[in-house]
């Protein structure tokens, strides 16, 4: 559920078809493998409603033991009730027991693709204009594949690490319903993905209209994803004879109260930096507006530049937007029922109950609002350690010279709430670069540039090795 924040808006691609072709890889022969490895983990639906997570896992599984790992190294989970939605842990032992160790997480399952809607088939990765196209070539089938190509480069190279890297493929991230693996694993199987910290998706770089690479950010917290229900109930009766107590009117009455409202403004460590770093970087009104908003929170006219930037404004805030709609039950006929599903993005800090009152005072008396389950995990913001943010830097110097490294705060929210919820701080990894309208993701004809998506995989190895020892 990747969604970084001021590195993305939220446009969504619709470009018409051009020369589209099978995907080709860049010209190393290491290149070439770990293209087989991501066209086989994007080409198999591991949609909710269709898709197999279990069989992305095997896939990859069998991928670790030709390379050379034991089956005492690869452990496969799942439950009996959900048998597609598995998931695997693998483990390169490293050579020094004092050194606790690192975890690679990323998550097999996609969102929903509709294949009608689509320019091109979601479920084929195809290279066209010099990006490949097909759901989850960014999120998250690119950081799955590139950690289980490190793992499988690293054994096949004889690497001796020292301290031990433990990767994780689970599903279940992108439907708040589902059955959802990194959560099973952090209650059910904590020992093994026991690590001093996690690496996850969330970061990135953000890259202009014209390919130029414009920055790079570590993710460090994220806000916490919630969704609640506003319920309007009516006797109803006969749609020849209105009255003014309607269901769907008093349900559209509590959703504007929803749009209308502005959560307060807030800050982090993590978003104090950004935004410190970012007013230099953004000279004019722009910069001017952010310097006023962090001396003083509460300057609404500074609040109104900042928030012109979509990803600034969520940045700053709590936000809940309507995003289904269901009302009445005959088109003859008083509605007797109408529900809205408003979903929250909680600002760290801020509580699921302290939002859930805020929505009722909009809602009113006449509109029920309940918060509904499961009620994930608050995000625990990580520290800026010296430790994490020392190996990003010194690499990204290497891979990236000259480009600014920010910490960020996700606007969206990801499974490694779960591992924070025991001990285990989780950063999102920076190093793959994607157009700043999100590169499709959760929308149509999701893409990566083919530059990016190599080049982050180079500095990502090399990142993992810096850890690693």
């Amino acid at each position: 559920m990747r969604a970084t924040g001021w590195l993305l808006t939220a446009a969504i691609l619709t470009t018409p078809v051009t020369t589209a072709v099978g995907a080709q890889a860049q010209s190393r022969p290491d290149q070439k493998a770990f293209l087989g490895l991501y066209k086989e983990l994007v080409e198999t639906n591991t949609t909710l409603s269709a898709g197999s997570c279990t069989q992305a896992a095997a896939q990859i599984g069998a991928r670790l033991k030709t390379a050379g790992y034991a089956d005492a190294d690869i452990t496969y989970f799942s439950v009996p009730e959900h048998p597609k939605d598995g998931g695997l842990v693998a483990v390169l032992k490293g050579s020094d027991a004092s050194i606790k160790p690192m975890l690679l997480l990323a998550h097999l399952d996609v969102v929903e693709a509709k294949r009608e809607d689509w320019v091109r088939d979601p479920f084929k990765l195809i290279e066209e204009g010099g990006y490949y196209y097909a759901r989850g070539t960014v999120d998250d089938k690119a950081q799955a594949a590139i950690w289980s190509d490190a793992m499988i480069r690293f054994k096949t190279s004889g690497y001796k690490p020292k301290r031990t890297i433990k990767l994780a493929l689970t599903c279940g991230e992108e439907t708040t319903f589902a059955w959802n693996g990194a959560q099973y694993l952090a209650k059910s199987k904590p020992d093994l993905i026991a690590a001093e910290f996690a690496l996850n998706e969330g970061g990135g770089g953000r890259i202009d209209d014209n390919g130029k690479r414009q920055l790079l950010a570590i993710q460090v917290g994220e806000k916490a994803a919630q969704n609640y229900t506003f319920l309007a109930t009516n006797p109803g009766g006969h749609s020849s004879q209105p009255i003014p107590e309607n269901a769907i009117y008093e349900l559209a009455d509590a959703v504007k109260a929803v749009q209308g409202y502005e959560f307060p403004v807030k800050f982090t460590d993590t978003t104090k930096a950004f935004f410190a770093a970012s007013a230099k970087a953004m000279p004019g009104e722009m910069g001017d507006a952010i310097t006023k908003l962090l001396a003083n929170p509460e300057d609404k006219t500074a609040d109104a530049i900042v928030s012109r930037d979509k990803a600034m404004h969520s940045t700053l805030r709590t936000t809940c937007v309507a995003t289904l709609l269901n009302a009445g039950h005959a088109e003859n006929a008083l509605p007797q029922r109408a529900t809205a599903n408003i979903n929250c993005r909680i600002f760290p800090g801020e509580t699921v109950e302290g939002t859930l009152a805020k929505l009722k005072e909009l809602a009113g008396a006449k509109v029920t609002v309940t918060a509904n389950q499961p009620v994930r995990p608050t995000a625990i913001p990580p520290t800026l350690d010296p430790k994490i943010m020392g190996p990003v830097t010194k690499v990204a110097a290497k891979h990236f010279p000259g480009l600014p490294i920010l910490p960020l705060m996700s606007t969206g929210a990801t499974d490694g709430i779960f591992f924070e919820a025991i001990g285990i701080p989780v950063y999102g990894a920076p190093g793959v670069f994607i157009d700043k309208d999100m590169g499709g993701i959760h929308g149509l004809n999701e893409r990566i540039r083919v530059n990016s998506l190599y080049d982050g995989r180079d500095y990502l190895f090399d990142l993992v090795k810096a850890f690693a020892g």
